[in-house]
């Protein structure tokens, strides 16, 4: 068993933003998670595509974008331009789900969703042709170092069951609260990626928590 981490730069020193990105790239992070936050969708403000667009100059692995802003459709192609490798929204912050996943797969980059732990997992069910991958929030977004909601493990559970029976390809990522003693148990649900905040960019030795994180076996 082995999953991809992308650690949030939510957690990184905003002032040093591409040594940071660096600074993961080098512990072997598989992607780098980028939280762009509204401070209307949830109840924090972060950054925009700028800072996308800067990071993207300083690391070679992938640039996860994790949209959690009021009707994201009118983003889209601003963060693709600055150069996200995978695009997600929250399905609770617009009425164009569909929509914005077709234009973001016709963009040539990987489309995914995002679901808010008080949202039932079915709801994602009837997107999932359309899906590359679905973000299942381990907490409540909009700040890091929450703990996770034990509740998740079974949401994950229930969307690999589904994923699998209908033989998609679809990728599961867990967002929020994931720690050196739960990895595995996320992991074994279904996760095929974790991303890492506080856990990965608050160690001193970065490369060890990813590695426990990728659950190597």
């Amino acid at each position: 068993m082995t999953v991809k981490v992308a650690p949030s730069i939510l957690s990184g020193d905003f002032a040093v933003m591409g040594t940071e990105t660096v600074r993961m790239q080098k512990a072997g992070a598989d992607m780098i998670h980028c939280d762009v936050m509204d401070g209307v969708f949830v109840p924090n403000l972060t950054f925009g595509h700028k800072m996308v667009s800067d990071i993207r100059k300083y690391v070679d692995v992938p640039l996860d974008v994790h949209l959690m802003i009021t009707k994201p459709e009118r983003y889209l192609d601003k963060y693709v331009q600055a150069g996200a490798d995978r695009l997600s929204f929250h399905i609770e912050a617009t009425s164009s789900a569909t929509e914005n996943l077709m234009s973001i797969k016709n963009s040539g980059i990987k489309a995914g969703i995002a679901v808010c732990p008080e949202t039932p997992i079915t709801d994602i069910f009837p997107l999932l042709d359309y899906l590359d991958y679905v973000i299942v929030m381990g907490v409540h977004p909009g700040f890091s170092g929450q703990k996770y909601i034990p509740e998740t493990t079974e949401r994950i559970m229930r969307l690999a069951e589904e994923i699998r029976g209908r033989k998609l390809s679809v990728e599961i990522e867990m967002d929020g609260g994931a720690n050196e003693n739960n990895v595995r148990m996320i992991a074994g649900a279904g996760a095929n990626i974790i991303v890492s905040g506080s856990c990965a960019f608050n160690s001193p030795t970065p490369e060890k928590v990813i590695a426990i994180f990728q659950c190597r076996d």
